[in-house]
């Protein structure tokens, strides 16, 4: 049986189904009612809350993997705790979801808890893998209303690219290192296929949704404003800087995706027609 935290986000919900289709016993879990949960064959629910690791502790009774997906930056989880608890649980394999600027920025406020999770994680007993996305193509969904009201999106930095990737590729390495053996022990960076700017990626929603749509940049004091409505100040001035400075590395196209899964990854065009009725 396979854990799966965070079950109804971006990466948990396909990678739920994913593993169901596969015929592996899966139990779905999250911080909100079950009711929010995949039901489907094969897949048990629970409710847990990770800031009491505790809460956990009945659905990894007899489990053989987790997948670790914290919200934020993972900051009210006690990693180590976790640990022990999936130890004792008999878990033998563990695969984190992470952030690329774990490696790319370390000593950064906004990433400090992920990077101590990814710390308990290497030190526990079990066998482990640790993903490292970029920025995911989902974080399109942030402009629906903004399309929806005025056919246009206001972001910051309209020309700086970055390989944004789909979070199903996630979800399907992720599959693979909860199920094959030949991953303990590796840490994957996982990107799209090639990088785009912001302008770009509005103009694959407006090809995709068939309406014409206008990109507006906002500069970064603007965007800090907006930002600042919904993010911690050391998450947004950490998100700023990304999209505003990126490094070499978090400009550079990861291969791993292909080395996973034996194919490219998936491109933001892709992700854009997949969701396209979200932008109607």
């Amino acid at each position: 049986m396979i854990v799966i935290t965070g079950a109804t986000g971006n990466v948990g919900g396909p990678l739920v189904e994913l593993l169901a289709d596969a015929g592996h016993s899966v139990t779905a879990v999250s911080r909100a009612t079950s009711a929010a949960l995949p039901s489907r064959p094969g897949v048990v629910t629970a409710v847990a809350d990770l800031s009491d690791v505790a809460t956990l502790a009945p659905a990894l009774s007899g489990a053989e993997a987790l997948f670790l997906l914290v919200s934020g930056a993972g900051a009210h989880v006690d990693g180590p705790a976790l640990m022990k608890h999936a130890e004792a649980a008999g878990v033998r394999r563990v695969v984190l979801l992470s952030s690329q600027a774990v490696g790319t920025r370390p000593g950064t406020p906004s990433h400090a808890p992920l990077a101590e999770l990814e710390e308990a994680v290497r030190g526990s007993a079990m066998e482990w893998t640790i993903l490292r996305p970029g920025g995911f193509a989902s974080n399109a969904l942030a402009w629906v209303p903004m399309i929806k009201e005025m056919n246009a999106v206001h972001a910051p930095y309209g020309d700086v690219a970055l390989p944004v990737v789909d979070p199903l590729d996630i979800a399907e390495v992720a599959a693979v290192a909860l199920t094959e053996d030949g991953h303990s022990g590796r840490m994957y960076e996982i990107t799209g296929p090639t990088a785009t700017t912001p302008r770009q990626r509005v103009e694959e929603i407006a090809a995709a949704t068939g309406r014409p749509l206008e990109f507006v940049e906002l500069s970064p004091e603007q965007a800090r404003r907006q930002m600042s409505a919904f993010m911690p100040p050391e998450v947004v001035e950490g998100t700023l800087a990304i999209l505003g400075q990126p490094t070499a590395d978090e400009r550079a196209v990861s291969p791993h995706v292909e080395e996973v899964l034996g194919r490219p990854a998936r491109g933001f065009g892709e992700w854009a027609r997949r969701f396209a009725a979200a932008y109607a």
